[in-house]
């Protein structure tokens, strides 16, 4: 075991795409609990797309991380010591220690996984936030009906393939939008939909429509920009847009250039009564964790849902792990192996 706690702090606020400079590498001492208390060892640390905005100031859904603060992150971690009623020494624990090795926990938004899950790291993807994440946009916001056509954009990362996969289970088309031949192969030939196309590609509006030949009645948006642009004129009257992200703008320092697309967007929403709905999934769906957890275990076990993670190892690695995340170069859910487990 570690003999220090090392933390990755966010030592300045970013311009455009972070860089090294904006963290800072810090080692203290191991805290200890006090009664109510336990102390948690980071084994597994997510990697998510919502970090960039929490480096921002902004006016956002959540605070910012001050400067000089831990990066916030989900985590999977061992319980070292436990003054707290439910935990004991070895558990493991879906938690918010953030980008550093031991947190405390007073349990506040803590999940006892049990001595020995299958899967650990897996609570951080297909059976933790990203999963919840796709089933409630997917389903009470996007709600395919067998036969509809739903199109999900970043289909081989954390959210995007389990909405796809989930859409499937319902009986949906499923077309897939992804960067480069590999991932869009993966999408089609590994998670089961219909199509994948890759945005990168020079006609990729065209191939887009070809795949639509019907339109589109459910689009999971997760990027924007040019993905959006070509899936706009393709959206079905009452077609249902759960708006989870928007990636390819977090870096963005000012608005796009060209001409303003707003009427053009709002006309086509009103015309087509079309429904865009934003959503932060514990704010809005955490009363409803459970009703995930249940459908999602059963589609894993029954091999429905299936799953790929990009692990990093070691903490250092983070900041540049988040980069990767940002500009699409991950292949799966990204993840940091911070340490050994206990």
């Amino acid at each position: 075991m570690n003999t220090v706690n090392r933390q990755i702090l966010l030592n300045s606020r970013p311009v455009g795409e972070p860089v090294a400079d904006n963290f800072r590498m810090h080692q203290g001492e191991i805290p200890s609990p006090k009664q109510g208390e336990m102390l948690l060892r980071t084994v597994y640390l997510s990697l998510d797309p919502y970090m960039r905005g929490r480096m921002s100031d902004a006016e956002s859904y959540a605070d910012p991380v001050a400067l000089g603060e831990v990066m916030i992150g989900g985590t999977v971690a061992q319980v070292v010591e436990s003054n707290l009623d439910g935990y004991a020494a070895g558990d493991w624990v879906l938690s918010i220690n953030g980008w550093q090795d031991y947190a405390i926990s007073t349990g506040e938004m803590a999940i006892n996984l049990g001595k020995s899950p299958a899967q650990p790291s897996w609570a951080l993807g297909a059976l933790g936030m990203p999963g919840f994440t796709a089933y409630m946009g997917l389903l009470d916001i996007g709600q395919p009906q067998a036969g509809e056509t739903v199109v999900v954009a970043a289909a081989s990362g954390a959210v995007g393939a389990n909405v796809g996969q989930i859409a499937k289970i319902k009986g949906a088309k499923v077309v897939g939008i992804a960067g480069g031949e590999e991932k869009c192969r993966y999408v089609v030939e590994e998670l089961g939909f219909d199509a994948c196309i890759d945005h990168k590609a020079d006609d990729f509006a065209e191939q887009l429509a070809a795949a639509c030949d019907k339109g589109i009645d459910v689009y999971f948006e997760n990027v924007g920009g040019k993905v959006f642009d070509a899936v706009l004129p393709l959206l079905n009257t009452k077609a249902r847009i759960p708006l989870c992200g928007l990636i390819a703008h977090y870096n963005d320092t000012e608005l796009p250039a060209g001409p303003d697309r707003m009427p053009l967007l709002m006309g086509k929403v009103l015309a087509k009564r079309m429904t865009m709905k934003g959503f932060i999934i514990y704010d809005d769906y955490g009363h409803r964790y459970e009703e995930f957890a249940t459908d999602m275990h059963q589609w894993v076990s029954e091999g429905k849902i299936k799953y790929k993670e990009h692990l990093l190892q070691g903490l250092e690695n983070a900041p540049a792990g988040l980069n990767d995340v940002l500009n699409g170069r991950n292949f799966g859910k990204m993840v940091v192996k911070v340490n050994e487990p206990l």
